[in-house]
């Protein structure tokens, strides 16, 4: 059987010219990288079509696999191969999870985005712009201390770490400037991986280049001695920030291996940021395409509600169907079942697992939207377990359909992409989780409530004293953007199917202004990961003419 990256390297590609031209864009319209890759010049003009928008997220991930973008994109292939024209949006990989245990975020089979091993790697170089935009500003606070602190930044509460974009554990917690008075003010500093940058966050929520400068003059950097805030602007270095960005802010166009367009940009982690792809890749998709489909990091109850309270106002336009991927062997693992049992029927397991698919469906219902299912099939998924998975979601009087898109392409999904154009063209209304200038707490028990199924919320010492310094300045009414597992509905990633009554414990608050939202940092989610045992980098390989192995 063929692997990713070697069914990727046997497709040949189109040129990004022909690409562009499937969705109206004209040669000054994109900036090419190479043969196969370009970034998008924005603002658009002669483009003003505003097609259906349609959200991909799932049940919480397994170590079983879920296969959400592989789905997402046999899905675009699906709707073009049925007629409709549809353009992808999706995040940009992070070199951690690639070199790490995740993995890459290029779909796989034969529903895949390529370049795969550009997109993977360095791409059109927006992460390298990021960190060196991030460091760079942590370096300018630095110097600013060293020169005379006019500001009177408190070294002690200066809240912007640096960032690698890697998994790198040793760098959580650091002491810098200890080469004497020439090298900085000693201080206990660390590091996040890049995606969980406010940069990043910023990158992705701006509608151009003026309110990208705007956000970074906001983002909050410190405090100062007499514990008052200290922001971008105040240090008077927002200019110098957002030009190193200038080329980050544009969306890049790349295909599918059916030749369909895919647009590739941002990429926050959806367990400790708001999980989306920019806003500008979402609203040009839309431009372009009579389809715009967009994902969110993990499952519904971190990426799906955050692209809901988060991306929808920056966006302007509310998704016209969310479809929920599930696979029958991450849901018996929900159910209890050892992954090395995975591929054995269990009939038992599976529906008992179902209960975190039902819980993910009933989270994007609140919001007014038609929900599909797409069971994302699996060779060794027995037909008695099929049928009984799309039995249980029938029963709930929700569309589902069985997708094959990894080993068929565009063709395994038009079931899917039928229910979904059935769906999108239903009467809805968006209904916001809570009502806008909602405070902080409110937030957090409705979602902790309604989208994980919990009772309440609890606050530590350090998250009760920072709320109410929120409240002094104006903070608390900000949208919150919860830092959780992944693995699991509650704050503990061991608590597997759909637990009810249980308490989210938060730690911490971190406030993101430049974002626009506060971080609820709860249980004891990481902002910067660490590799695994055996990294995905220990089997990668690349030969003497430059083909790459062993990424996926």
């Amino acid at each position: 059987m063929s692997t990713d990256i070697e069914i990727s390297q046997a497709t040949p590609l189109e040129p990004i010219e022909k690409i562009a031209g499937k969705v109206g864009l004209t040669p000054d319209q994109i900036e090419p990288y190479g043969h196969t890759k370009a970034k998008i010049t924005l603002p658009l003009k002669g483009t003003h079509q505003a097609g259906k928008l349609i959200l991909v997220t799932s049940i919480n991930p397994t170590p079983a696999g879920e296969g959400k973008s592989t789905v997402l994109i046999g899905l675009g292939d699906g709707l073009n191969r049925l007629g409709h024209k549809t353009v992808l949006a999706l995040r940009e990989p992070s070199l951690g999870p690639v070199m790490g245990l995740k993995g890459g975020a290029t779909g796989g089979g034969h529903a895949q985005v390529v370049p795969m091993e550009d997109i993977n790697l360095h791409f059109t170089g927006d992460m390298h712009a990021l960190t060196e935009a991030h460091d760079t500003l942590a370096a300018l606070i630095d110097n600013h201390i060293q020169q005379g602190n006019a500001l009177h930044l408190d070294p002690r509460q200066i809240v912007w770490k640096r960032v690698l974009d890697i998994n790198d554990r040793a760098l959580r917690q650091t002491v810098i400037g200890l080469g004497g008075r020439t090298s900085g003010v000693p201080r206990q500093d660390g590091f996040d991986i890049t995606v969980a940058s406010e940069l990043m966050a910023v990158l992705c929520l701006s509608e151009d280049l003026t309110d990208l400068k705007r956000r970074v003059n906001r983002i909050l950097i410190g405090y100062n001695t007499d514990k008052e805030p200290v922001t971008v602007g105040d240090l008077k270095v927002g200019g110098a920030i957002t030009l190193l960005l200038k080329d980050a802010i544009k969306p890049n166009l790349v295909q599918t291996l059916e030749h369909n367009p895919a647009i590739i940009h941002g990429g926050p982690f959806a367990n400790i940021a708001h999980g989306c792809n920019s806003v500008l890749a979402t609203q040009t998709a839309l431009q372009l395409g009579d389809y715009a489909v967009t994902e969110a990091g993990f499952g519904a109850d971190l990426g799906g509600e955050k692209f809901m309270d988060i991306n929808v106002p920056a966006v302007g336009q509310a998704p016209d169907a969310v479809v929920i991927v599930a696979t029958v062997r991450a849901l018996k693992y929900n159910g209890g079942v050892k992954r090395a049992d995975l591929e054995t029927e269990n009939l038992a397991a599976l529906q008992k697992g179902s209960a975190n698919l039902i819980r993910h469906i009933h989270s994007m219902q609140q919001y007014g939207i038609p929900a599909v299912v797409a069971i994302n099939r699996f060779t060794s998924d027995t037909d008695a377990e099929v049928a009984l998975l799309t039995k249980i979601v029938q029963d709930l009087g929700v569309a589902v359909a069985t997708t094959t898109e990894w080993a068929d392409g565009g063709a395994g999904a038009e079931e899917l992409a039928r229910q979904v154009v059935t769906a999108a063209n239903q009467p809805s209304t968006f209904k916001p989780l809570v009502p806008a200038g909602s405070d902080l707490m409110t937030q957090m028990t409705a979602i902790t409530q309604k989208i994980y199924g919990g009772a309440k919320v609890e606050l530590s010492g350090k998250a009760q004293r920072q709320l109410k310094k929120f409240h002094e300045r104006g903070w608390d009414t900000l949208p919150v953007c919860m830092a959780k597992t992944q693995y699991s509905l509650t704050d503990d990633a061991k608590q597997l199917g759909a637990p009810k009554d249980f308490t989210i414990h938060v730690r911490e608050f971190s406030p993101r202004l430049g974002a626009g939202f506060v971080v609820a940092l709860t249980g004891n989610v990481l902002t910067m990961p660490g590799l695994p045992k055996h990294p995905a980098a220990l089997d990668m390989d690349i030969a003497a003419d430059g083909t790459i192995t062993g990424l996926f």
